[in-house]
This record gives structure tokens, sequence and C-alpha cells, in this order.
């Protein structure tokens, strides 16, 4: 299955690697596929002194999750995702939070599911019609089969 990450998910992962949603990302024997854009590196980047403060990581410990975690997710360039998906993420996303357009976009390039803990964001979008999404509880089911 293909899963596309939004920020909030690595994020969440980064903060407490012993989380569901790191055990889900880091499971050894996952069949799940992870997907996302440059835009999470470079959020991660704009980022990090908040989340070493949050995290209380040190310098190399939080270089080392961070690498944990982002090794586990193929990341496709922009450019690569097809106007088409990219022209109806942006319809879908310009009203609700235009900075998901790139996760959306690839959700759909994909034809995967987007996991996603923004709530007005799967909101907005369910409330379009568009409910590609998966949670940490499916995903949770799913590697327990």
């Amino acid at each position: 299955m293909r899963i596309v990450i939004d920020t909030n998910i690595v994020f969440s992962s980064i903060l407490n690697s012993n989380s569901k949603i790191s055990k889900i990302i880091l499971h050894p024997r996952n069949k799940l596929h992870f997907y996302s854009t440059d835009q999470l590196l470079k959020e991660i980047e704009e980022h990090k002194s908040k989340i070493k403060t949050l995290s209380h990581y040190s310098d190399t410990d939080l270089e080392r999750i961070i690498t944990l975690i982002t090794n586990k997710i193929r990341f496709i360039n922009v450019r690569l995702i097809s106007r088409e998906a990219f022209i109806f993420a942006e319809s879908l996303t310009k009203d609700v939070d235009i900075d998901d357009t790139e996760f959306v976009a690839l959700t759909e390039h994909l034809k995967g599911k987007l996991w996603s803990g923004d709530l007005s964001l799967q909101r907005g979008l369910k409330n379009k019609g568009w409910k590609k999404f998966i949670t940490t509880t499916e995903l949770t089911e799913l590697l327990g089969k």
C-alpha cells in the first residue's frame, strides 16, 4: 500500500520515537510504502530548532532520529507529479490549506492514501468528497494482520 506522509505525522514521530506513529514507520516487516515530497524535508529543516527544544534531544540524537525516520520515506520530486493531479489537488486545498497541496497531489498521483494528523485538512477535504485518508489506527490494524 502506498502511503503519503505529511509533515505533522513525521514531526510526531520525531518528537516521540516510541509512539504508535514511529512504530508504524519503523516497523521491521513493514509492507507499507511511505512517500512524501521534498517539502517535508524543508519543513523539518525550518522547524529543527523548535523540534530540538520540544524533544530535548541533543544535536546528535536529533539528527539520528530524523535520519532514521526519513530513511523509511521515499521522497518524490514535485515535478514528477502529473499536472492533472496537481491541479486537482490545488482545487481541493485552495480554501482548506494550500500548504498541503503537494501531499494531496502526490496521493492522487500515486493512487495512495494520505496519512495526516491535520483534522481541519481532513474535515475540509472530506466535505469536498475526497476521502483518501488513512488513520494511525487503520495502519496499526494493517500491520497487526
